[in-house]
């Protein structure tokens, strides 16, 4: 079996890498299986990028597209054009992609216009919300693809709403937690950590990166604002986003408590998540890795993909209120944290599943 894995933004390298350790693993058993890894270059900062592979151990990509940013139909047009010339001229038995970004609908379209099998790891997961590009591309993706690979019994059950082929649905587990589980042993401090004096459990970290959170500046200093009185005497490590730092360097506003940070290695910033005090953040999977940390976390979204994280983890939803920011800060103050577990088959081994599963096929 010859797989064609496509990575395109941070999310997909960590999705990615436990996936190719499975395959070797196979290979080395002497099953025939091949990957070759395509880089659709839609997340572009080379650095950041770079960093993440080195980190996680992945091969240099066999290719990389090298599409970079646009608007939402030019990036992904150019995926589409360039990854048709990369299955034409590298045959391939089946495409995997994996989670909900621009790449991973892209591609699967392309795929399937020239009738290769699709596989989608992370399917069925759905928000509700129509408004997230991310939504759309979940259900463009899981609408085409030839195997499901789900993260909970939930969207597996979703995929069965949407008329989806029981036998094609595999709840398989959380591949981004396999590289958690792959990966604890192998944390290291932030470079910035003896500078801004942290100390393990009295900071908080803040991500932001939706649209809606950072886009517009009245609103992002609004919430930031919040945030840094919440905090009280917690330091909050803040890695900024590409996006947002453009909207920060045209304004001198700073806050005492906000540490501004570049983005960080994934081995870093799970440094960061393990010792939190808590996390403030609008990222589904971030709220996964929590999750399995035991790590308060508060999601700045009025929705989620990832409802497990709040029946059975540390995650509460806040919507961008920061009204019902601060309740739910003052809360878990007053009552501490509240009890979790970690959700079936998230066990580091879903990444043996896929593959497993596929053989087989």
């Amino acid at each position: 079996m010859r797989i064609t894995i496509v990575a395109g933004a941070r999310p997909n390298f960590i999705k990615i890498a436990p996936i190719i350790k499975a395959i070797e693993k196979n290979q080395n058993e002497g099953h025939a299986i091949s990957y070759r890894l395509v880089h659709t270059g839609q997340h572009y900062d080379k650095n950041l990028s770079d960093t993440f592979f080195k980190e996680l151990n992945i091969p240099n990509p066999n290719t990389n597209l090298e599409v970079k940013s646009g608007s939402q139909a030019v990036q992904t047009a150019a995926i589409m054009i360039a990854f048709e010339q990369e299955l034409v001229q590298n045959a391939c038995d089946l495409v995997l992609v994996v989670g909900d970004v621009n790449s991973t609908m892209a591609c699967a379209i392309v795929a399937k216009k020239l009738h290769i099998k699709v596989a989608h790891v992370e399917a069925g997961i759905r928000s509700g919300d129509m408004t997230m590009p991310e939504e759309i591309n979940r259900i463009v993706t899981d609408s085409i693809a030839d195997y499901f690979f789900t993260t909970s019994t939930w969207a597996s059950d979703n995929l069965m709403k949407y008329g989806a082929d029981a036998s094609k649905i595999h709840f398989v587990g959380n591949v981004m937690i396999d590289s958690l589980y792959q990966n604890i042993n192998r944390i290291k401090k932030p470079v910035f950590w003896e500078e801004y004096q942290l100390e393990q459990g009295n900071y908080i970290v803040l991500t932001l990166h939706r649209p809606s959170n950072v886009d517009e500046k009245e609103p992002l200093l609004d919430l930031l604002s919040s945030i840094n009185d919440l905090a009280g005497d917690k330091k909050v490590v803040f890695p900024v986003h590409p996006r947002t730092k453009a909207i920060l360097e045209n304004t001198n506003l700073r806050f005492k408590n906000i540490i501004y940070v570049e983005p960080q290695g994934y081995l870093s910033f799970l440094y960061l998540i393990k010792n939190a005090f808590v996390v403030i953040t609008d990222s589904g999977g971030i709220s996964e890795e929590t999750t399995v940390l035991d790590i308060p976390c508060f999601t700045l979204r009025e929705n989620t993909e990832r409802p497990e994280t709040i029946t059975l983890g540390t995650n509460i939803l806040v919507g961008n209120c920061t009204g019902k920011l601060k309740s739910a800060y003052n809360l878990f103050l007053k009552n501490g944290r509240r009890k979790s577990s970690i959700p079936e088959l998230w066990d580091g081994k879903a990444s043996e599943r896929i593959i497993s599963i596929l053989l087989d096929k």
